[in-house]
C-alpha cells in the first residue's frame, strides 16, 4: 500500500487475480492504492494484513483518516480480478480472482465506501496507475487501449 497526498503518481503492476483498489478523498487529495492477493486473512499477526481484502483495505482506510481523510467523503475504484488459470473440476481455487472481487465488493460496502468505477474480471493482467491530484485512475492491459476513469 502506498499513499501520496495532492499530488504524485501512485502505481501497481501484474494485477493479475490480485486487485488493486485506490481509495481517494478528493477534498484534501489524499490517495492510497492497496494491491491485495487474496479475499481473506486467516493468518492474523503472522503476516501483512495488506495482503487481503478483509484486513488491507480497513488499514488503508485506517492509515488515511490518520493523515485527515475523512470516511464519508473517501471513495473507491477498483481494478484486478482475473482469471488466469484454468484449473480442473468444480473447486473455487481456480477462480481466486472471482473471489478477490466479491471480498473487496463486501468490506467496500461494510465500511460505506462508495465504489465509483471498476474494471474487473476477464483473463489480462493489467497495470493500475492513480493520480494523487485528480483522483483519475489508468488501466494498461496487453492489447487493449488505455482505460481511463
Amino acid at each position: 500500500m502506498k499513499m501520496a497526498r495532492q499530488d504524485g503518481m501512485l502505481i501497481t503492476y501484474a494485477l493479475g487475480s490480485c486487485i488493486g483498489i485506490c481509495l481517494y478523498d478528493p477534498l484534501i487529495r489524499l490517495a492510497a492504492l492497496v494491491h491485495i492477493m487474496l479475499p481473506l486473512n486467516m493468518e492474523t499477526g503472522r503476516t501483512s494484513p495488506l495482503k487481503y481484502a478483509d484486513t488491507g483495505i480497513c488499514e488503508t482506510l485506517r492509515q488515511m483518516e490518520a493523515r485527515g481523510g475523512a470516511r464519508a467523503r473517501i471513495t473507491a475504484k477498483i481494478a484486478g480480478g482475473a482469471r488466469m488459470f484454468e484449473v480442473a473440476g468444480n473447486g473455487n481455487l481456480g477462480n481466486i480472482g472471482q473471489r478477490n472481487i466479491e471480498s473487496t465488493h463486501l468490506v467496500l460496502r461494510r465500511e460505506g465506501i462508495r465504489l465509483l468505477r471498476e474494471d474487473v474480471g476477464g483473463t489480462v493482467a493489467r497495470t493500475l496507475l492513480f493520480d494523487a491530484a485528480t483522483g483519475q485512475a489508468c488501466i494498461r492491459s496487453y492489447g487493449k487501449p488505455e482505460l481511463i476513469f
